[in-house]
């Protein structure tokens, strides 16, 4: 049977190493638009951009690995359709024929609309290689840096920027940063983490346009104020990449829509990552994180070979900002309660999110063993009441 995955990154490698692990002897053909061979993007905001990692450290697997398991690398070649009739995957340098396919094809970056100023020299997105390729040579000390949007990636952003010594202001328009991820209480230590570093934060506040005509300028606000920059970082969220699979015919709903094992709309045809979603407690849910690229990609790749278990997510998220690191794990979606414990140092804490008093997720700011024991918990089904949660002075106990 030859396996054609087209799209390169965490999930496309993590499938094609589950495949041989589990005895494929067929042929792997990975097809991936950009010309480096599939590597880590969390480091790309943070160590990449610092210049504190090289490209050889984000690459997942050697270049050797790819040889001795004897898989086709098609690299620098953009697919731009899929035949399903034909069973073939039509590119920009010719068609490859498939038994099986699966579409790893994750998301790419939201960008504002040109007549917001958002195809401006000078406004930059982060997501490839090539995008913080672009942008780190801009990052001078000095300069003015403003963020679009308060979420992860515009926070690490901007405290990169804040280390590299520009002078940083984050916009969001919502009422406060992180709002669509996660509760008031851990935004209020991400906030103040970032206030304490010098980072201006401008929450409720909506953008009007980008300024400038030939690079961008600044900023307008909807409230008539004006601010100057010498560059621009937009970070409000991703969309996932389902154009191949609209060009297929296949079912989409809120990404490439796959049963519990994975499987598309076609028989033939799967999908893993950030661009699928899948059944998840009743409704469909769609996760943009490592952990689930890498758990969703391996029990696709086992169920294509004949599998039959369901794929049940385990959340698990993280956010580097400064010298303090944010763990998350399950889902705080749908909460109607939260207990928070503070932390050993200025700066950190934890978030625990209950629905019907039953433990669903936990945020965890510089606090490891908080993290590990709500993992465990959740992973486990088990939910400690919140009072004990608030009230404890040993957390591992909560594990007994």
């Amino acid at each position: 049977m030859k396996i054609v995955i087209v799209g390169a990154g965490q999930a496309a490698a993590s499938m094609a190493a589950r495949l041989r692990a589990k005895g494929h002897g067929g042929e792997i053909v990975v097809i991936g638009a950009e010309p480096a061979a599939p590597y880590q993007r969390p480091p790309l905001s943070k160590a990449y951009l610092l210049g504190q990692m090289g490209l050889e450290r984000l690459l997942l697997r050697s270049p050797e690995w790819w040889d001795d398991q004897n898989i086709t690398l098609r690299l620098g070649e953009a697919a731009t359709g899929i035949d399903p009739a034909r069973r073939m995957v039509v590119t920009d340098k010719g068609e490859v024929g498939y038994d099986a396919l699966a579409l790893t094809t994750g998301a790419s970056a939201r960008r504002l609309p040109a007549a917001m100023g958002g195809e401006l020299p000078g406004v930059h997105v982060i997501r490839s290689l090539a995008d913080v390729d672009a942008l780190a040579p801009q990052m001078q000390p000095g300069r003015r840096l403003i963020v679009i949007g308060g979420g992860y990636i515009g926070l690490e952003a901007a405290a990169v920027a804040c280390k590299m010594d520009l002078t940083v202001t984050v916009i969001e328009a919502a009422p406060r940063i992180l709002s669509r991820v996660a509760a008031a209480e851990t935004a209020d230590m991400i906030r103040a983490l970032h206030r304490a570093h010098g980072v201006h934060i401008l929450e409720g506040t909506g953008l009007s346009h980008i300024t400038g005509t030939d690079h961008a300028t600044g900023v307008a606000l909807n409230d008539g104020r004006e601010l100057p920059a010498d560059l621009i970082v937009t970070g409000i969220g991703v969309l996932p990449d389902t154009a191949l699979a609209q060009t297929a015919g296949l079912t989409l709903d809120n990404g490439i829509a796959t049963d519990a094992l994975g499987r598309t709309s076609d028989p033939a045809i799967w999908a893993a990552g950030d661009c699928a979603s899948f059944p998840w407690q009743g409704k469909r849910l769609r996760l943009e994180s490592v952990g689930n690229a890498i758990d969703m990609a391996e029990a696709v790749a086992e169920n294509i070979l004949g599998g039959t278990t369901p794929y049940h997510p385990r959340p698990w998220f993280w956010s580097d900002q400064f010298d303090a690191k944010l763990q998350i794990a399950g889902l705080g979606t749908g909460h109607d309660r939260i207990v928070t414990r503070p932390g050993d140092g200025q700066h950190g804490g934890s978030v625990w999110y209950f629905r019907d008093s039953h433990l669903i997720a936990v945020d965890a700011l510089n606090d490891a063993r908080a993290y590990m024991i709500g993992k465990r918990l959740i992973e486990a089904g088990r939910s400690p009441a919140p009072d004990t949660i608030a009230t404890a002075t040993d957390l591992k106990a909560l594990l007994a």
